[in-house]
């Protein structure tokens, strides 16, 4: 491993894995509960502390293990990290009556290696804050590089021990060169190749699965998503006729979804596959339900009793998910994470006990935009990787209320028009998602020469770099009219569209 990022609960921890994997310097996240059992276990060439919502000021808040410090390699603690490090090593810390959350400046007062070739001592740089408490005194071995108006340790160097720490957050998008910083951290101090490609994990992850498959057989449910489809691709490369897939039609699905994940698996790369319309069983089980978690619940028991039916037959011994790297952050978060409920519709939600088989992910490294750079270099079509994310619970998380099949077919219809509308203008690559969303309400009207009373449709689309952050897309209003104007006319049952503005901060774990 080159570099260990020990986690204190940050809402953006992930965001710093991302930052360093760019560089091509492959980064791991561990609960700093499990840093010294990691530490020992790993050897990295660097640590990173991560942010996190607690006060070193308190007795029983994270700390990181002493061996972070006693391996020799450099340590960069950001935010809480550059606390608990000054306050382990010998420093001060306390509340601060000047906090500073969102955008701030600082003034760099010296060189230091973390701002070579960007910031100058002298100048002045953006970056973003989020604390309460600050450093008032220095361990020994350190000196001050920058400063800001709430904290006059902004950032610190302890060159000798390569120590450093920051008060602000590099790994967020709001502070500008921050993503040089830490490359500057991981390959200028610590001396961490820029090795790591999409071309290694293929070849990596293909011997992973030869070595723990053997010569069984192992299943893969399809959503019809890039992650499931990534995870099929990549592992019939590994084991061949060793793999069926089992795709199962939920009924769920955006327009067409369902036809052109068969011909993919079918008729381009010749999969084995299974694909079962379990679209009535699953509206009857949601028939009535109303709260967006049972939705949820119900979607993935579902699923698994059709997954396993169909599955019995085939003699697995593996079931294969496309569980990602954020899937397996948030499960072994310190704090129990928000996993339980983000997750609870998770591919086909957890492995039951009954089902006896062990499980393959080949992804469960990778993040989102990572996924797709593997199903470029396992030659997927761009069409079909650079899609938008898709639910699992697919469109009924976008009908808020009880689902129908009128409800369903309204959706469906409005939302390909959108989609379809967006491809025309040519947006569809610079948008990360989009979608249309039928509100629990109802608008009256006058249509022609008659008052209707019918269903208001909502849009949303967001721009994102790794799905972490969002903004929403600043569509012109003749588009917007354009797209208005479609629906209305070509869908029966909507008489008004709207479009959300809603962003999406730093932190908050998924948009749908």
């Amino acid at each position: 491993m080159s570099v260990l990022i020990l986690d204190f609960g940050s809402q953006v921890t992930q965001l710093i894995a991302r930052r360093v994997r760019e560089s091509g310097v492959h980064a791991e996240i561990v609960p700093f509960n499990r840093g010294a059992e990691a530490l020992r276990a790993s050897k990295p060439q660097a640590i990173i502390l991560s942010g996190g919502p607690a006060s070193v000021i308190e007795s029983d808040t994270p700390r990181a293990p002493e061996a972070t410090f006693t391996l020799g390699v450099p340590v960069l603690g950001i935010c809480y990290g550059q606390q608990t490090m000054v306050a382990q090593l010998g420093g001060e810390v306390e509340r601060s009556d000047q906090r500073e959350f969102g955008r701030a400046v600082i003034d760099i007062t010296d060189d230091c290696a973390l701002f070579e070739g960007l910031w100058p001592k002298g100048g002045r740089q953006q970056v973003w804050m989020s604390h309460g408490d600050r450093v008032i005194s220095l361990p020994e071995g350190f000196r001050p590089v920058a400063t800001s108006e709430g904290a006059p340790f902004a950032a610190i160097a302890d060159d000798a021990r390569r120590f450093y720490g920051v008060m602000f957050h590099p790994e967020v998008m709001h502070t500008p060169d921050g993503a040089k910083v830490l490359e500057n951290f991981t390959r200028g101090v610590a001396g961490c190749k820029g090795d790591w490609t999409m071309t290694a994990f293929r070849k990596t992850a293909v011997e992973r699965v030869r070595q723990q498959v053997g010569t069984g057989r192992v299943i893969c449910g399809l959503s019809g998503g890039v992650d499931s489809t990534v995870t099929a691709v990549l592992l019939h490369e590994a084991i061949g006729d060793q793999l069926v897939c089992v795709f199962v039609d939920t009924g769920l699905l955006r327009e067409g979804e369902g036809a052109q994940v068969v011909a993919l698996f079918k008729d381009h790369y010749n999969i084995e596959l299974i694909a079962r319309d379990a679209a009535d069983l699953f509206l009857a089980r949601l028939a009535g339900v109303t709260d967006p978690e049972d939705k949820r619940k119900i979607i993935g028991a579902t699923f698994i009793d059709v997954f396993e039916e169909e599955a019995k037959a085939g003699g697995a011994d593996f079931l294969a998910q496309g569980t990602l790297y954020p899937d397996v952050i948030e499960s072994v978060s310190f704090a129990g994470g928000p996993s339980v409920t983000i997750k609870s519709h998770h591919n086909v939600g957890g492995l039951p006990e009954r089902m006896s088989l062990a499980l393959v992910e080949p992804l469960r490294e990778l993040f989102k935009d990572e996924v797709r750079a593997l199903g470029r270099e396992l030659g997927l079509a761009e069409s079909f990787v650079g899609r938008h994310p898709f639910p699992g619970p697919g469109l009924a998380i976008r009908i808020p209320g009880e689902v129908t099949k009128e409800k369903l077919a309204i959706l469906r219809r409005a939302d390909a028009i959108y989609l379809a509308e967006i491809r025309d203008a040519g947006l569809y690559d610079e948008i990360w998602q989009a979608f249309a969303v039928l509100l629990p309400v109802r608008s009256v009207g006058v249509m022609g020469d008659e008052r209707s009373y019918d269903f208001v449709l909502a849009l949303r689309a967001v721009t994102s770099m790794d799905g972490m952050t969002a903004d929403y897309y600043p569509f012109d209003a003749a588009f917007l009219g354009r797209v208005a104007n479609r629906i209305i006319n070509e869908v029966k049952g909507i008489n008004r569209v709207v479009y959300d503005v809603t962003s999406k901060p730093p932190g908050t774990i998924e948009w749908e």
